[in-house]
């Protein structure tokens, strides 16, 4: 059993070596492990992959167990080549999509009623943090996680640009800000560093004891937020979450790019680029949303309305 469990570390730390951080998938593969060692399996069998894959919690969506799968799948090939008796479970075994669930897209009166609402948080600290970090999330469609992850070196106020060190898959990369973006972090700056005399995190975005504002805390607050905004989930769909600023600003920036003529499939790598997307069909399928909403009616947080908020 020593020798399964050696080959996955090994395979874990020459795939981590190549840049994957594959940190839920290591999680899951010595969980494998663990299973075919209490098997007494000598390699990998298609079935004892199976019965790994579905041993999740009740209610958990199919495509989970698909997910489960792959992982092991994809050590399968590899493991195949070193030992020919490992089965490669086949692909297809199990549901391979997650149904996709409509974002909630906010419009530049939603984005200030957040704003509104941050700013009457009781701790000025805290108000004024999460203010300007709605603010930021609506006019560059960051990830929550990559808005928490800078650091005050990272927030370039002369050139009026952010350096994004660790983004989704390891990727880094700079954003440029609109200049009323940038006056309105450099006010945060200067009201954070008089409200927080000791900071104990070269963190942009602190909290109430001068710690990194933590991207985990983030989802609790803005649903009072939210609350507080009056902003509603529509009929049967789930409740708004910071995430759908970022879906909303893509969806305005492509809504934009219509209403002024210009060819959204050619300039689509740029938008790609710009939040992060490993390529642009990650971004492709915000145009189904984009065409539903040019037509309903709705004033989008274009460019220039964003900018504002």
């Amino acid at each position: 059993m020593g020798g399964l469990r050696q080959a996955a570390e090994d395979y874990l730390a020459m795939r981590r070596s190549l840049g994957f951080a594959l940190v839920r998938e290591g999680q899951m593969l010595m969980s494998f492990i663990t299973h075919l060692e209490q098997a007494g399996a000598a390699s990998i069998t298609t079935e004892l992959a199976v019965s790994w894959a579905v041993r999740t919690r009740p209610g958990v969506n199919p495509a989970c167990r698909n997910r489960r799968l792959t992982v092991v799948r994809i050590f399968a090939r590899h493991l195949h080549a070193i030992d020919p008796s490992a089965e490669v479970p086949p692909a297809g075994l199990m549901a391979s999509h997650y149904p996709r669930v409509t974002p909630h897209l906010y419009t530049p009166e939603e984005i200030t009623a957040l704003m509104t609402a941050a700013a009457a948080l009781k701790h000025p600290l805290r108000a004024l943090t999460y203010q300007t970090l709605i603010g930021l999330l609506g006019i560059t469609g960051m990830r929550v996680g990559e808005a928490c992850g800078l650091d005050c070196t990272d927030v370039d106020l002369e050139a009026g640009l952010l350096t994004i060190r660790a983004g989704k898959l390891g990727k880094a990369r700079e954003v440029p800000l609109h200049p009323t973006a940038t006056q309105a972090l450099r006010a945060y700056g200067q009201q954070r560093d008089q409200l927080c005399r000791v900071v104990s995190t070269p963190g942009f975005f602190v909290n109430t004891r001068g710690n990194r504002l933590a991207a985990r805390h983030v989802p609790e607050v803005f649903a009072e937020l939210r609350e507080a905004a009056g902003i509603r989930p529509a009929p049967g769909g789930r409740n708004p979450r910071a995430h759908d600023l970022r879906h909303s600003f893509c969806v305005a920036t492509m809504v934009g790019w219509y209403r002024a003529g210009v060819d959204v499939h050619a300039h689509l790598p740029l938008l790609s680029t710009y939040v992060g997307h490993v390529d642009p069909v990650s971004t492709y399928w915000y145009l189904q949303e984009g065409s539903g909403i040019a037509s309903d009616g709705r004033r989008l947080p274009g460019s220039a309305a964003m900018q504002a908020a």
